[in-house]
């Protein structure tokens, strides 16, 4: 049985951590945390290490933070950091968490948050390794879909645009085949999903297929994923360019959609989803970003110790 002192003092660096078990008690404790303020985390102080730009993921977590009573400290970019001195990652965290409580650290290069896992004392959370994954993305994508489908197992999930780089995407997928979804994946083949996460999908046993066709898709799909084309991570802008405007979803497409689909997006969102999609009821990824706040207010106190008092 799953409890608070099982995320006491844990790292989170990857979905494929943490068991299904684990996944529907945070679920359920970010539910009891949605409206919760007040002074759990006084005098705890949290540090964000963001060497690439966000906006959700950071404001949502400095949000969860001081609705709580604690506080941030940190930067948003890693120009304003020691780094623009040459300090190193390692060097960082060290000095670094001897300021707070909890690391919170977004990096472009992979394996970064595994790294400074391993020169700090204390919690680390991973915001983002470079395409590889977003775990705390997962955790609100998750509780978007529970919220918006009343359910995540057995539902048809189709993913769509860049889901080569997208890190979200490369999270989510890992941990749906815990709740038995039905993947689709829906990209150029220069995007395609990588193959080492195909592999990973057949060795799990997992059903899934491949499109390109974005409109032959939506007509089955439960929850439709859509996903930005990653300029940041291209090396060639002329293969950006040709990719950018891969898929745009519309309300011409959704007309061949279930009238209860789902409609989702990481954000920030470009052509991929025309603003006339913005009033479809169930046009979710406004609300996914919100739920952001809820989600990690209860990860943060869980990893601090202060979620019993909620529980």
């Amino acid at each position: 049985m799953v409890t608070a002192r099982d995320f006491l003092g844990r790292d989170v660096l990857t979905v494929g951590e943490f068991r299904r078990d684990e996944l529907l008690f945070l679920l359920d404790a970010a539910d009891k945390f949605e409206r919760v303020t007040g002074t759990l985390l006084a005098g705890r102080v949290v540090a964000t290490l963001f060497f690439e730009p966000s906006t959700r993921t950071r404001l949502s977590f400095e949000s969860a933070v001081g609705r709580l009573g604690g506080s941030c400290i940190g930067f948003a970019e890693a120009g304003i950091s020691s780094m623009a001195k040459g300090e190193t990652v390692a060097d960082t965290v060290r000095v670094v968490q001897g300021y707070c409580d909890l690391l919170l650290l977004r990096h472009p290069k992979e394996g970064t948050a595994r790294l400074a896992a391993e020169f700090a004392d204390i919690p680390v959370v991973n915001c983002g390794d470079g395409a590889h994954q977003h775990p705390t993305q997962t955790f609100v994508d998750l509780y978007t879909i529970r919220r918006e489908c009343g359910r995540i197992d057995g539902l048809k999930i189709v993913f769509a645009g860049d889901l080569r780089y997208g890190r979200a995407v490369h999270s989510l997928v890992h941990v749906l085949t815990q709740f038995k979804a039905h993947v689709t994946l829906v990209a150029p083949d220069f995007l395609r999903l990588p193959q080492e996460q195909l592999r990973a999908l057949d060795e799990m046993g997992v059903e899934y297929r491949e499109m390109e066709d974005l409109e032959a898709a939506v007509p089955e799909a439960d929850v439709l994923y859509m996903t930005r084309v990653q300029q940041e991570r291209f090396t060639d802008p002329h293969e950006y360019l040709k990719f950018r405007d891969a898929y745009t979803l519309d309300l011409k497409i959704l007309r061949r959609a279930k009238p209860e689909i789902v409609i989702l997006h990481p954000l920030p969102r470009v052509t991929e989803i025309a603003t006339e999609v913005d009033n479809h009821p169930h046009a979710a990824y406004f609300r996914q970003a919100h739920y952001g706040v809820a989600v990690r207010k209860a990860l943060i106190a869980l990893l601090l110790g202060h979620a019993e008092k909620v529980l």
